[in-house]
């Protein structure tokens, strides 16, 4: 047992102890779960530091692209909850980061992957979509998923591995010669959610030729369903990581819940998706030794190595379990048991040091000394998720025609400087951030440490 581990370990036994108690959910009671929400969002952004005197809006410590997860959160939390509290601080961070309508800022540009640009493009969609309230100043919500569709798709790369987004934008970065699952199925998503909003279909176009090139590469079996992490140009793409993430499997699940929805369930390649997917994702994800019903992130959560990122992955699947639900309603009572599953136990982590802080581990019982912004920030998406008994299938993503009214911007995106590729608007042939280890010297008892990890 690491040091790491065996400090977080007696801090969870001691406040097991003492007695401290978890927040108290009633999944069956929507004033409950928006309360729950309320919780986790607060303790999140006590984390985040963007809003204050001399802070960067949007941009948190040592990553990039975690901004863009947090304010997706809080986009969904304002739509479900009502509750505006953090509306400003989204914002303000959303429109500072946003480049010239693309989410490739000057500032962090040079070092941006794929990926990363593509979180934000989501919480940009996402915004549109709940019809969040528009900025004062600055681009609209669509145009900004608009953006980052344009100088994505400007990347998509048949030099290799006949076609494909790679994982990195700069051949100088690490990871240049990867062409990942998150890039792919993110930007996938991303144009069947324009697809669909705009009903646009030239975004469905690329839809369907990231999704048919995905499901021919190593990435995705439309077979099996298994979801791969990454492929490599060095071999032809012939060989897969095979590392298995939620956040993964959710990007391909939700862009073929919206593919089905887009075509109004019409073609079957969209059903077969979603069902393959979202039957592999639960059986996955949600492992029977922890009674089925709670999702677990299988590759990091048992060795309690999971980094900042790897955190926030159950928070995104969570999200998109519940946009699947909205969209494919035949999925709806397969999704909600493992939603509620999991938020009954993720309440119960939260009890670390006595003000509701959550863990990891949802399936743990009690807090497993973990703590901070990405802890909360996957805990709150899961509460906010578990809204949807409480909603109408027309609380779930707007379009243009059914009351999201994002002003429309195809072209936008295209004259920024930053990005070293040509636009593409039509198709013609048809932070890793290491997790911080926390230690703590146990030798002046318990109020010591306290006041220790405190200050720390």
């Amino acid at each position: 047992m690491t040091g790491a581990t065996w400090t977080r370990w007696v801090l969870a036994l001691m406040l097991a102890v003492l007695g401290v108690q978890a927040i108290d959910l009633d999944i069956s009671s929507e004033d409950s779960v928006k309360d729950a929400a309320s919780t986790a969002a607060y303790g999140m952004m006590k984390h985040y530091k963007g809003n204050l005197t001399g802070e960067i809006p949007g941009k948190i410590p040592n990553t990039w692209w975690e901004g863009g997860a947090m304010f997706m959160a809080l986009i969904q939390y304002y739509h479900y909850t009502g509750d505006s509290t953090y509306n400003s601080e989204v914002i303000t961070g959303m429109q500072w980061q946003s480049g010239d309508c693309d989410y490739m800022p000057s500032n962090w540009s040079s070092y941006i992957g794929n990926d990363d640009q593509m979180f934000w493009g989501l919480a940009a969609m996402t915004a549109a979509e709940l019809d969040f309230p528009d900025s004062t100043e600055g681009y609209s919500w669509l145009a900004l998923a608009q953006g980052v569709f344009n100088t994505q798709v400007a990347r998509w790369d048949n030099s290799t591995c006949d076609g494909g987004m790679r994982w990195q934008i700069w051949t100088y970065e690490s990871g240049y010669t990867m062409k990942n699952s998150i890039s792919n199925g993110g930007l996938f998503q991303l144009s069947a959610r324009l697809a669909r909003y705009t009903s646009n279909a030239t975004y469905a176009e690329w839809a369907e030729r990231i999704f048919d090139w995905a499901v021919s590469s190593p990435l995705v079996s439309n077979s099996t369903w298994n979801v791969a992490d990454s492929t490599s140009i060095t071999n032809d793409c012939t060989t897969q990581g095979d590392d298995q993430w939620t956040y993964n499997y959710g990007a391909f699940l939700a862009g073929a819940a919206y593919m089905y929805n887009y075509t109004n369930g019409t073609v079957s390649k969209w059903y077969s998706a979603t069902h393959g997917l979202l039957n592999v994702t639960l059986s996955e994800f949600f492992p029977t030794s922890h009674g089925g019903e709670i999702m677990s992130e299988i590759l990091c959560e048992p060795l309690e190595v999971c980094n900042d990122n790897e955190i926030i992955f159950k928070g995104l699947l969570s999200s998109w379990l519940a946009f699947t639900a909205y969209l494919v309603p035949s999925t709806y009572s397969q999704i909600l048991p493992k939603l509620q599953g999991s938020a009954v136990g993720a309440a119960k982590t939260c009890t670390g040091y006595g003000n509701n802080t959550c863990g990891v581990r949802w399936w743990n019982g009690t807090w497993d000394g973990w703590s901070g912004l990405e802890e909360q920030m996957a805990v709150l998406s899961l509460f906010t998720a578990n809204m949807l008994p409480f909603t109408s299938a027309s609380s779930g993503p707007l379009t243009s025609s059914t009351g999201g009214n994002s002003t429309s911007d195809p072209s936008a995106g295209t004259g920024d400087s930053n990005n070293d590729q040509k636009t593409l608007s039509k198709i013609t042939t048809g932070d890793r951030a290491g997790a911080g280890i926390l230690t703590v010297v146990f030798s002046v008892g318990w109020i010591g440490m306290i006041a220790w990890l405190f200050m720390g």
